[in-house]
Formats: structure tokens, sequence, C-alpha cells
């Protein structure tokens, strides 16, 4: 079963990922994708689900024209 990026749909590949705010080698699981450098975990996946991306209606640069809105 192959994982594909949320951001770009490439290929994402396991990876063990160094803590660096301890120095004792704490290391996490994650994805990584091999085309954009997108970088999943569990805390982030957990982060998306609890605050899910804005509805397009609020976001502040509109589809149609590309205009960033003051």
């Amino acid at each position: 079963m192959s994982v594909t990026c949320p951001r770009c749909k490439g290929l994402m590949v396991e990876e063990s990922f160094d803590d660096l705010e301890y120095t004792i080698g704490l290391a996490f699981p994650g994805l990584r994708c091999l085309i954009c450098g997108e970088i999943v975990d569990q805390v982030i996946c957990q982060n998306r689900i609890l605050r899910p991306e804005p509805l397009e209606s609020r976001a502040r640069i509109k589809a149609a024209t590309g205009v960033v809105a003051a």
C-alpha cells in the first residue's frame, strides 16, 4: 500500500525524525514526500483534524481573481 502526499499527490515514505528539543536522542516516526518534502506525523494529523482548512468563502484570497483582500 502506498501513501500519497496531501499537498502534491507524490509518494510518501516512512522516516524517523529526531526531536532536537531533547539531547537524549528521542525520535518519532512520520512520513515524508519524495517530491515536495511535506512531513506528516501523528501530531500534524491530529491538528489538521481539529483545525480544518478555512472555508473558501471566508478565505483572504479570492478563488476567481487571485487577489488578496486586505
